[in-house]
């Protein structure tokens, strides 16, 4: 008898626990709450963390030919322009930059048609000794294993982590978009009290993000495109230029968030997977990277473990201590990159450090987060 699978959230973390869950044997029902199937956010890099998990998913080759090599973590420049780390033309990138719709879209084409059911909004979520329920809509879906993958600020956590403190605001707020300008290599560009981001996602589109301190959550603005090109209207080229050419409708506006150190990942038959556990500043670039990460650990002590309760503590046990150190260095890494205070100590230190460590540094084995190695999942054995 194939075994039975819930997942919640239709986003990057979900789609991939339900591929993987695939790659296993089992089967499984995405519930979705919105109406379509979208993400938001624009654009993201993968490190090569990342892309071993979309390997041991299956579906490496078509990511690799959605995403976009990206130099960003090699172009550092200051807002007028001065270049502190540059990449070399021919140099190897360990990034890939992707549109999130486009990598969204690889995963989905992973998961078997009739899994995905949108439009559908959790309500409750009941468990015993033999399986888990999920109440939706009115109506009920019951499976051995429910996947929270809901987002930072989860259903799932909310019913079952009630004592969890709600999403922490970071003191940051960001601009995101993209533009249709063809051939502008990735870069970070640092000023004081933040820093423009840049990658190129494919088909002649550049992604940028614009991130800086903020006083207060939910400051929003009339026209959001004329805030950011206001404040960007000196930074050299092609800053400006990117944002004229992103649609006004388009540009997003987020403040950054993200969540307190919960003490397990796991209650029962419930897992919480990528955000809904471990949300993080994204100046790592390991947000949706460390949930891709989390669907292949989870599939493997699933298809290991004798049971789903083992299972589950082998997950948590494994994912809970890297997925927190990894937001806890996020969270400095932002506070630093946007430090008004800290702005010349940061650009000193970049620019007094020789290219050749640097660029070992951003190596695919640089730093001990991109050196991760996904477990194995075994296929599932054939029925006769």
């Amino acid at each position: 008898m194939t075994r039975q699978a819930i997942v919640v959230g239709g986003g990057i973390g979900g789609l991939a626990a339900a591929a993987a869950l695939r790659r296993i044997g089992w089967q499984a029902i995405v519930l979705e709450r919105a109406a379509e199937l979208r993400e938001i956010g624009a654009g993201m890099s993968q490190a090569p963390n990342a892309l071993r998990a979309l390997e041991a998913l299956g579906v490496g080759e078509q990511a690799r030919a959605a995403g976009v090599p990206t130099h960003a973590s090699g172009n550092l420049r200051l807002s007028d322009g001065r270049y502190l780390q540059r990449a070399r033309p021919g140099d190897a990138s360990a990034l890939l930059a992707f549109h999130r719709a486009d990598l969204q879209r690889v995963l989905l084409e992973a998961v078997p048609d009739g899994w995905v059911r949108t439009g559908a909004e959790v309500t409750a979520v009941r468990q015993d000794d033999d399986g888990v329920t999920v109440a939706c809509d009115g109506v009920e879906a019951s499976g051995e294993l429910v996947v929270a993958a809901d987002g930072i600020r989860s259903t799932v956590r909310r019913l079952l982590w009630p004592d969890a403190p709600p999403p922490r605001f970071l003191g940051r707020t960001a601009w995101l978009g993209i533009a249709e300008v063809a051939g502008v290599p990735g870069s970070i560009t640092l000023g004081r009290g933040g820093y423009f981001l840049i990658h190129p996602v494919g088909r002649g589109r550049a992604y940028w993000a614009y991130v800086i301190t903020a006083d207060q959550p939910d400051v929003r603005y009339e026209d959001e495109k004329a805030e950011v090109a206001r404040r960007v209207a000196t930074w050299h080229e092609p800053i400006p230029q990117l944002v004229e050419a992103t649609p006004a409708e388009a540009v997003i506006h987020i403040d950054i968030c993200d969540l307190d150190p919960l003490p397990t990942y796991v209650r029962g038959r419930v897992a919480l997977l990528g955000d809904a556990a471990h949300a993080m500043s994204p100046d790592r670039g390991q947000g949706a990277g460390q949930s891709l990460e989390d669907a292949v650990v989870l599939a493997a002590a699933v298809a290991a473990e004798p049971s789903i309760e083992a299972a589950l503590r082998r997950y948590d046990a494994e994912r809970r201590p890297r997925t927190q150190a990894t937001a806890r260095g996020a969270r400095a890494d932002g506070h630093r990159t946007t430090s008004t205070a800290a702005h010349r100590a940061l650009t000193s230190m970049i620019r007094m450090m020789p290219a050749s460590l640097w660029r070992r540094g951003i190596a695919a084995d640089g730093n001990p987060t991109w050196r991760w190695r996904p477990p194995h999942l075994p296929s599932p054995t054939p029925r006769h």
